[in-house]
């Protein structure tokens, strides 16, 4: 009688107390990464007062760190997995100090712009590098999907805790104090990094394909900065042709990866199981996050007039739900619950979110901070759980590269998130406002309440209209989040994903 076959899987070596140290190390430098994307919100008056920017320098100071930093992901993703990412990431640490450094003690509005790009490269090194890392270091899938989970929390905070501290620095110290509580991050993980970091990259990875680094630029930062324009300025050619040259380039780019010998970006990386749904289920995640962003923040300050810090501060309470939502989600998966079924709360908890936002009228703060905390919940439940699913079917030679591809995609639905619903909020305002009402009222509530003592109502009116606005884009985003349940219900669950 012949015994039938049979295989036993090896399973995957379990972290242990090192690996668990080092992503302690890895969370900080990722933290300030985050932090540093609205860490001047409160620091730019003071700025403008010491080194009297232009208004086109002082837009550069704000916006050339967001730009550099995802124009540069793709391109560092793929270079940390050809020279080893923990060199990357060690790399770019030592460059953010630096940088830091010239920034806090910038003596002109064009030094600290170019300290900001640099940092913008520093934290496109650390980013994909961080995610890759853990990749490599987690080889357990649970282990890995709590891994991955706490890292999706830490970057949701740190864009959060950035305006706050920054609030806090510069009402205590001078401006340039934001930009140097980088340096006690990046010593501690330039000193220990080397001791618990492992090195990790490609074992063939070819040779690098510069062509393919203008094309990735060309493609990403046309897109961003139109679709981040949108929202205050308008549907004006100029953007809608930056939109359009961008994602021009954008087929250009798709064009050589899957021509040339050697690419940037592997096509393979998008037949993993479950890995291609994962960047456009993570792409909606930022949309959502975003989109919501826009308004909450102008609603604490403009219509409930309150101060830049006091709003921080109390935008920091909808944070506490969220440093539970992604330990949450992946409990879940581990005790068995399907990932569909993880992922497609995820999306509806998030739909009620917006919902409930739908729902305040001009006196809700306490309304609106709930609804922010539920919709974030849910946000950040799915982006742990694609984050992990991407990882996950990624091969750990292409770490890298797919931790840049999810980072790059969440660049995009944020940026599109604030151009599509700040677009509707927008569209509503104006529809909304007294014909009456002088130009600047018409266009932006901040035009209508800088005018607002020379007209009687118009400040009421103003709040009452961007309320209106606010509910329109909510009702959309609810109707968004609830079709990308479905959608990942469906996906998922047709994939088999685990």
């Amino acid at each position: 009688m012949t015994n039938p076959t049979s295989t036993t899987t090896t399973p995957a070596p379990r972290a242990g107390r090192r690996e668990w140290t080092a992503l302690g190390v890895l969370m900080l430098p990722l933290l300030l990464v985050s932090m540093d994307v609205s860490v001047l919100y409160f620091a730019i008056p003071a700025i403008s007062a010491d080194l009297e920017p232009s208004g086109t320098q002082q837009l550069w100071i704000f916006d050339i760190y967001a730009f550099v930093l995802a124009g540069l992901l793709m391109t560092m993703g793929s270079l940390g997995d050809r020279v080893g990412r923990r060199r990357l990431l060690l790399t770019g640490a030592a460059a953010f100090g630096a940088a830091s450094v010239v920034a806090a003690y910038a003596n002109s509005a064009e030094t600290l712009i170019a300290a900001r790009a640099v940092l913008g490269v520093g934290g496109a090194t650390l980013l994909p590098s961080t995610m890759a890392l853990i990749r490599t270091m987690f080889t357990d899938p649970g282990q890995r999907a709590k891994a991955i989970g706490l890292w999706s929390g830490v970057m949701t905070a740190g864009i959060a805790l950035g305006s706050v501290m920054s609030g806090v620095l510069v009402e205590y110290f001078w401006w340039g104090s934001v930009f140097l509580v980088n340096l006690p991050a990046m010593a501690l993980l330039l000193v220990l990094g080397p001791v618990l970091l492992p090195e990790s990259r490609d074992p063939a990875p070819g040779r690098f394909d510069w062509r393919s680094v203008p094309l990735s630029m060309a493609a990403v930062l046309p897109v961003i900065y139109g679709l981040k324009e949108i929202p205050s300025e308008g549907w004006h050619t100029e953007y809608v042709v930056s939109v359009a040259v961008g994602l021009l380039f954008a087929a250009l780019f798709v064009r050589r990866q899957r021509t040339a010998d050697s690419p940037m970006i592997s096509p393979a990386l998008f037949r993993g199981p479950g890995f291609a749904p994962a960047v456009v289920l993570n792409l909606v995640s930022s949309f959502g996050m975003m989109g919501s962003a826009f308004f909450t923040t102008q609603y604490l300050q403009s219509v409930l007039d309150q101060s830049a810090l006091e709003a921080a501060l109390w935008a920091l309470l909808p944070s506490v739900p969220i440093g539970m939502a992604a330990p949450l989600a992946t409990s879940l998966v581990h005790k068995g619950v399907e990932r569909a079924h993880v992922v497609t709360a995820g999306f509806a908890t998030a739909a009620a979110g917006y919902a409930l936002l739908a729902l305040a009228g001009t006196d809700a703060m306490w309304l609106v901070l709930v609804a922010c905390g539920v919709l974030a919940s849910g946000i950040v439940m799915v982006i742990s759980q694609m984050t992990d699913l991407a990882m996950g079917a990624a091969p750990a030679e292409r770490a890298g590269s797919a931790s840049s591809l999810l980072e790059t995609g969440a660049e995009f639905g944020g940026a599109l998130g604030m151009a599509v619903l700040g677009s509707i909020g927008t569209a509503v305002y104006r529809h909304e406002m007294p014909s009456s009402a002088p130009a600047p009222a018409r266009e932006t509530l901040g035009g209508a309440l800088a005018v607002a003592d020379r007209v009687p109502g118009l400040a009421t009116a103003a709040r009452e209209a961007f309320t209106s606005g606010m509910q329109g884009a909510a009702i959309a985003g609810a109707v968004l989040l609830a079709g990308a349940a479905v959608a990942a219900s469906v996906t998922l669950r047709r994939l088999r994903v685990k």
